[in-house]
């Protein structure tokens, strides 16, 4: 199994190698030569196995040589040890032909930790192979960050650093992120928004000088091996409610673009999906760029969704480049087009591609409020802000005769003072965080500027 790049001027890699590098030298991101797919009887074979078990029969294919089968297998193991249900990703019903999948009881409470536990657990045996060291740096709107944190924190060959933008994050989140006290890892909050976060770590994938002088590796959605994770899940849900004899469709409250990608190549593997509806809240980038052709960032408005104030979406580059056949000259003159212009226009072919793919829809912030006070009056359940951003999409978008799986993405304890608004109810963090507010923060507060995140990154690394 091969790995190229969105933007056709890179080395092709192996799994283990695209999973290290993280972003491609040519700044492109790495996809699969070519998609493995599971037949209709390997697909019906996921019904009743464990969760861990059905990762592995999804992932190996992609896998290559680069682990064992035995390395494979244990790495999936330890890496949902510490979830929180037995099911590890359980769906609940909210109404007629239409489900909840939690994907919130890892050790962060996020969708997130699917991607980042299993990633920590393969870093180390590919690091641990041959004595390397890296420096992980990451950028995060909030979820992201403190995964990586618990993923890696405490790993001898591994070094962290997240910027997540000052003051744009929840409690909950800040405080996963600068409670650890472990001396490899480091919260970094940065004077302005997650897009800048965003802009300066693929400046510093793109220096190429720093990158290597530090090793560096990125684990941001940016990273195949996060969007692999998250395939996972889609065939869990969708043969629980009775793939592949019939089809499912997904609504992903999104804002980065990996997790409702993962469901594309989820479907391209031959899961029998209907509709992937991506679902924005007023930062609605996505859904502009499906509904009119243009890709024009029109800077982040904070909102009490945060994980998806997001005005570049990286993992967007992914789905153009199927939707313009591959073709990595083109997304690299599209990405040239954005860094100039600030903007760029879609072909009407690859437009017309991509909405093959994927519907859209935008929620405005008091209807996310709505719909969270909505949702606990009709069916008792709790819901953080991104999942009702979701819900309110998936039900505009549902087609009553198939069923529609809606992504809850973060536990509502994540977002208190968003739940707390909608409902007057202030959800209570599990018993296993309990002592977070008590714990002693450790951040660094870093301005807007490559040199001095840089300095800072090459004093703090262990050697």
């Amino acid at each position: 199994m091969r790995y190229v790049s969105t933007r056709g001027a890179a080395p092709t890699l192996g799994f283990d190698e695209a999973m290290l590098t993280g972003l491609a030298r040519d700044g492109g991101l790495y996809v699969p030569e070519t998609v493995p797919t599971l037949s209709p009887d390997e697909i019906a074979a996921l019904s009743g196995v464990s969760y861990e078990e059905a990762a592995y029969r999804v992932i190996r294919p992609f896998i290559g040589d680069s682990f064992t089968d035995d390395e494979l297998r244990g790495a999936i193991e330890r890496a949902y040890a510490r979830f929180g249900h037995a099911a590890r990703a359980p769906i609940v019903q909210l109404a007629p032909n239409h489900f909840l999948l939690e994907l919130f009881h890892g050790p962060t409470l996020a969708f997130k930790d699917f991607a980042m536990q299993l990633i920590g657990q393969l870093f180390q045996i590919a690091l641990a192979r041959d004595g390397r060291r890296i420096t992980i740096v990451g950028a995060t709107s909030g979820d992201t960050g403190s995964a990586a944190i618990e993923a890696f924190r405490g790993l001898p060959n591994v070094d962290v650093f997240i910027l997540f933008p000052e003051g744009r994050v929840s409690d909950v989140q800040r405080r996963q992120m600068t409670t650890p006290d472990e001396d490899n890892v480091h919260a970094l909050a940065i004077q302005g928004d997650f897009d800048d976060a965003q802009a300066r770590v693929k400046d510093m994938f793109n220096h190429f000088e720093f990158r290597d002088s530090v090793n560096l590796a990125g684990v941001n959605s940016i990273n195949w091996a996060r969007v692999l994770a998250q395939v996972v899940y889609y065939f869990t849900s969708a043969v629980s409610l009775g793939a592949p004899h019939r089809p499912v469709s997904f609504t992903v409250p999104t804002g980065n673009f990996g997790d409702i990608y993962a469901g594309h190549v989820a479907r391209r593997m031959g899961l029998p999906i209907d509709r992937l509806v991506i679902a924005t809240n007023q930062n609605d980038i996505l859904h502009r760029c499906l509904t009119t052709g243009e890709y024009r960032p029109d800077g982040v408005k904070p909102s009490i969704s945060p994980s998806m104030d997001i005005q570049v979406s990286s993992n967007f580059e992914r789905a153009l480049f199927d939707a313009y056949g591959r073709d990595g000259k083109a997304v690299a003159q599209l990405m040239d087009e954005l860094k100039r212009n600030g903007a760029f226009s879609v072909s009407q072919g690859a437009g017309e591609a991509l909405r093959e793919v994927f519907d859209s829809g935008r929620v405005s912030e008091d209807q996310t409020l709505a719909t969270i006070a909505r949702i606990r009056r009709s069916t008792g359940q709790l819901v953080c802000p991104h999942t009702a951003v979701g819900i309110a999409v998936a039900e505009l978008r549902h087609d009553p005769a198939v069923p529609m799986i809606t992504l809850a993405t973060a536990h509502p304890a994540k977002f208190p003072d968003a739940v707390e608004q909608a409902t007057g109810e202030r959800p209570a963090l599990p018993d296993r965080m309990s002592d977070l507010f008590s714990r002693p923060e450790r951040v660094t507060s870093v301005p807007n500027d490559l040199s001095a995140i840089e300095n800072l990154i090459q004093q703090r690394r262990r050697r």
